[in-house]
């Protein structure tokens, strides 16, 4: 079994950041990235009022966190889902709202553990990197998408400077025979990626492996969608909390935040119009970093930006 006791990352202050919002009986927690049921299952052990609701595309993580979080008994339900689809979700479950939702964006270490999987570039493997069980796969995208296609990918994905240079070797090598395994594309990264370059940056592999794997999972897409529905489901003093590990991820999450939290209306306007008020307000200031204590401890840390919002009015929608 893949290791269960692996930490989320800011483990302590995403549960702190949820807790206000789910003292009372009978409140839902949405765990959008339920993976193997860490988040989960430290919001289940501090806030013994509350019920947690986790979604995850992938079939596995579902048998895994339900097997891990089993002794919470009826407090835990897990739904096989992108969680782009949480209003349907809630619905689902018989609710108008929820008292907190949790995103933890990315691979989750189970994917990464799971060789088979195609995720980790350390070891050879398919060239898979679904985080669920339907869709094309990195070798798909990789032996399909045109030249000027890849090359979009692992620029916007994977801030690849040799973004393009990658991208034709691939369309070159590919003619040979067709990318089945990912040994077999590392060995092209380091041919193609000048010596100079390698040496810093960590592996030479990581950014086209993460630009791939967020192509083949539509992540900023289902992000995109995900987003507005998330906070649109939150009931006042509900919170939304998400742990982003990539700046285009980020910068939609700020984006999306600023605009439920900022007054909408001319600076020099004497008052404020009647239901002109932000909806919720920002309960992080910015973007929250890990310190160098968790980094130690867990590497992954190092990119995390914790941002989190509370609802303080009803949704315009709701009431009319």
């Amino acid at each position: 079994m893949t290791n269960s006791r692996h930490v989320p990352v800011l483990l302590e202050r995403v549960v702190a950041l949820l807790a206000p919002a789910l003292r009372e009986p009978g409140a839902v927690l949405v765990d959008c990235t339920l993976g193997l049921g860490g988040h989960s299952e430290a919001v289940l052990e501090a806030c013994p009022e509350a019920r947690v609701i986790g979604i995850d595309r992938d079939p596995r993580a579902i048998a895994l966190a339900t097997e891990r979080l089993a002794r919470f008994g009826e407090r835990f339900t897990a739904v096989q889902a992108t969680y782009d689809e949480i209003g349907t979700v809630v619905t689902d479950a018989g609710l108008d709202a929820v008292q907190g939702v949790l995103f933890d964006l990315g691979v989750s270490s189970m994917q990464l553990d799971e060789r088979e999987r195609g995720f980790a570039y350390a070891e050879d493997a398919p060239l898979d990197m679904r985080m669920g069980d339907a869709g094309p796969t990195a070798a798909d995208v990789l032996n399909t998408y045109s030249a000027a296609e890849l090359t979009r990918v692992l620029k916007e994905y994977g801030e690849e400077k040799f973004a393009r240079k990658i991208a034709h070797a691939v369309v070159r090598e590919r003619a040979v025979e067709p990318f089945s395994r990912s040994g077999r594309l590392v060995e092209l990264l380091y041919a193609e990626i000048p010596a100079p370059a390698r040496r810093t940056g960590g592996h030479p592999a990581k950014r086209t492996f993460q630009a791939l794997r967020m192509e083949v999972n539509d992540e900023l897409g289902v992000l995109r969608r995900a987003l507005p529905a998330a906070l649109e489901v939150v009931a006042v003093g509900g919170r939304v909390v998400v742990e982003s590990y990539h700046s285009l991820e980020d910068r939609m999450v700020k984006r999306a935040f600023a605009q439920v939290t900022t007054l909408d209306v001319p600076h020099d306007l004497p008052f404020v119009p009647e239901g002109a008020e932000p909806r919720m307000r920002s309960v992080t200031r910015g973007a929250e970093l890990a310190d160098a204590v968790e980094i130690e401890h867990n590497p992954r840390a190092a990119s995390v930006r914790l941002r989190a919002v509370e609802r303080v009015l009803p949704d315009v929608r709701s009431q009319a």
